[in-house]
């Protein structure tokens, strides 16, 4: 007879909380509590109320666990277009399940919790951290193939919103065509005038 070997440690904590994350896919908010996880996680609701002593916490968390597990690489092409044609393919095919958690499923967590997209993403991203559209501008002012020159957040973050809202309003995978134009008839025309 073999015996299981009992998850500790970070084995444990991942397992949670892909399991929530799961849980969280699969039931939304409503349905997403400490019994739903533990099940899935082959764990005890106690081991769940310990590490996170809100529901909220785990929900949090297992967000920022899903985000680190499938973390976006900026890409580094030598070319501006390419990398931010890169960056926005590589956002639309990933980002499309975090869009629907947070559009459908999380709409009872914001109302609860008192708080909105904005603040649970302030929340994720540490505030020294740069934005990937803005780690792209900065190589190609290095590179001298923009000019170095002011440019304002709204400008310079434009291609990841318009990627954003698209994704938000339709639910869908954001079609080539249209992530093209947002680099070559918005973004470029705006940093390069």
């Amino acid at each position: 007879m073999t015996l299981k070997s009992r998850r500790r440690g970070a084995a444990l904590e991942d397992a949670i909380l892909e399991a929530a994350w799961d849980v969280l896919i699969d039931n939304g908010y409503p349905g997403f509590t400490y019994d739903a996880v533990a099940a899935r996680a082959g764990t005890s609701r106690p081991v769940l109320s310990r590490r996170w002593p809100q529901r909220d916490d785990l929900v949090v968390a297992a967000i920022a666990a899903y985000r680190r597990r499938h973390r976006v690489d900026v890409p580094d092409t030598g070319s501006l277009r390419e990398d931010a044609l890169g960056l926005l393919r590589a956002l639309n095919a990933d980002r499309i399940q975090m869009v629907t958690v947070a559009g459908v499923q999380l709409m009872g967590f914001f109302r609860g919790a008192g708080t909105s997209m904005n603040d649970l993403r302030a929340s994720l991203i540490g505030p020294d951290e740069p934005q990937p559209f803005e780690v792209l501008v900065a190589r190609a002012v290095a590179r001298g193939e923009l000019p170095d020159v002011p440019r304002s957040a709204v400008v310079v973050t434009m291609p990841f919103d318009l990627l954003r809202h698209d994704l938000i309003m339709t639910m869908r995978v954001i079609p080539d065509e249209k992530l093209v134009a947002i680099v070559d008839e918005a973004w470029l025309p705006l940093l390069t005038r």
